[in-house]
This record gives C-alpha cells, structure tokens and sequence, in this order.
C-alpha cells in the first residue's frame, strides 16, 4: 500500500519541489507576519533548520521553509529564492539563543525584529544552577568515599572480632526524608529546573534539606526564580530593560563563573532578549512542531526515503 501510494495515488512523482526536497522546501505562501526559526534532526545526524508561521497553530500552512544543515549560508541563500516583496512582510521571528539563527534572521528577514525565546534564556540559567548542582553532588559523593574508606581502615585495624563488632557495617548518612546525601543531590535535579509553585509534598521536602545543606544553591535558585518573574510580569520594554539590568547586578554580586558566562550571553543580545517584551512572542509554536515531526518519523520507524518523506510532511503542513 504504502508503494501503491507513492508511486501512483499521490502526486509525489509530479511534485514540483521534488528535484530539490532533500536539500530544501519553500512555501512562499506560507509566510506570514510572525515566524518562527527552530532546527531538528531527521536522521543519521542530518539537520534541517525549519521555518514555521505562527499563524497556521501547527495546522495547515505551518510549514514555510525546511532547509538542510544549520550554516547561515546555506539558509539564507534557500530563503532568497523567496521573493524579497514576501519576506520583508516578516515583522517578527523568533529564535533561540544560537548565533548562525540570529544571523539568518538579519539578513534573510531584514525588515524583521528578532525576539530570542524567553524559555531558552531561562533555560541557560536553570542549566548554570544545575552545573552548581553537579559539583556539590561530585562533593558529596567524595565525603562519602572518604567516609568509607576511613571505616573500612578502623575494622582492618581492628584485632578482634570483637571489637570489628563494635565498629560495624558501614551504615550511609539518612536524612529526614529517608534518603542519603548523594541521593539528595542525584534526585534534585528536577526541583532547581521547575518553579517551586510545581513542587510537589516529596519534592518540597527534598529542596528543604538540600538548601539547608547548600545555602548558596538556595541562592542561586532564587536568582532564577526572580528572572521568571520579571518574564512572566506584564511590562512594556522600556521597564522590562530596567528589570533585567538589576538582575544583571544581582547575577554579578552573586560571583558565580556559569552565572557571569550567563550574563556575559544576556548582555551580548540584550536588544532581542528585550523585543519579547513587546508581543511577548516565544518559540513555543515551534517546539511544537519539532515534536510533531519526531512523531511523524516515529510512525516511519526513521526516514529511509527523505524526498518521499519531505512530500509527507507538505502535504500535511505546506
């Protein structure tokens, strides 16, 4: 059926993109006001950067543009065969933090304002916290080893058995919750790159031991959740710009390297950071999207064809 289908009921054989699908797919009719510019991996590595109107809401007429490899070259010069009457009618599109992205956006949108996803810049600081989180865990653990291997010295240096007895099995640390330190800090990963407000009984009791043991995590924690808050507050640009810039200071008196590398990030593109403020516009159609596409070439058991699976999805999307 499925040959049946590709060689005579669809139009695949007519399609009038299928000379270059594998490299790249245009739907000028498909650009729209507001965009968004992700990227995704078929497979065997092979990236493709995809361009979606936000519009469509994942429907018909999503997909714009869906270009081999991630080099701003190589995009840009797909997205030109787009008229420039029709894409200089862009007046938005929406990235993540990546440079080759932004790069793609200005020149092949030049009318466009770039907005960086507001989730992607929380997630660079969630992922700072987490880094923090990894080398107290490192810590803990070698406590643990050291722990160990003096109790291991006094039963060897032991010389009866009973006093061996006396000393006993090696017994780990509990805490109030019934876990151990590195079970603690092995599980709380989730915790610090969630809001509090999700926490559920066990993890709420898991975050009180763990900032009791490491205040600064604490800390850091609290950084993170004032950032969402300035994101999630209804502010016009201009304040939201001031918001961010006490952050920015907080951050720096804080005196942590991932979080100044952070900072350093936020500074470098503060401007399309700020323009989400305006629309409050974010990649999350995209995501969306992306996970359809995964789904679709589940169904597919990966892409073995990729013209012929590059007709499938414009036929659903385009």
């Amino acid at each position: 059926m499925r040959k049946q289908y590709k060689e005579k009921i669809s139009d695949y054989r007519t399609w009038d993109q299928i000379g270059h699908a594998e490299e790249y797919m245009l739907f000028p009719n498909n650009f729209g006001m507001d965009m968004s510019l992700d990227e995704t991996c078929l497979s065997n590595g092979e990236v493709y950067t995809i361009l979606t109107n936000k519009a469509a809401h994942g429907g018909k007429g999503t997909l714009a543009a869906m270009i081999r490899g991630v080099s701003s070259d190589t995009v840009v010069e797909a997205l030109r065969e787009v008229p420039y009457e029709i894409r200089r009618g862009v007046r938005t599109v929406t990235t993540d933090l990546s440079s080759a992205m932004m790069l793609t956006v200005r020149r092949a949108f030049p009318k466009a304002m770039l907005i960086n996803d507001r989730f992607h810049v929380q997630q660079l600081v969630s992922e700072a916290i987490d880094q923090m989180r990894i080398g107290l865990r490192w810590e803990v653990l070698a406590e643990e080893n050291k722990a160990i291997k003096e109790h291991r010295a006094k039963r060897k240096a032991a010389h009866t058995r009973a006093e061996k007895d006396l000393i006993g099995e090696w017994v780990p640390e509990r805490m109030e919750n019934g876990e151990t330190k590195p079970q603690i800090m092995a599980r709380s990963r989730h915790i610090i790159l969630m809001h509090r407000s999700k926490w559920n009984t066990q993890q709420q009791e898991r975050a009180r031991i763990l900032f009791r043991m490491f205040p600064r995590l604490e800390q850091a924690y609290n950084i993170y959740l004032e950032l969402v808050d300035i994101f999630n507050r209804r502010s016009l640009p201009e304040e939201a710009r001031l918001n961010l810039a006490r952050w920015y200071n907080k951050v720096e008196a804080f005196g942590d390297d991932g979080f100044n590398k952070v900072i350093e990030t936020f500074e470098n593109h503060n401007a399309s950071i700020v323009n989400y403020f305006e629309d409050r516009l974010t990649n999350a159609s995209a995501e969306s999207f992306n996970a359809k596409i995964k789904a679709f070439r589940t169904q597919f058991r990966g892409v073995g064809d990729v013209k012929f699976f590059m007709f499938r999805l414009a036929t659903l999307y385009s």
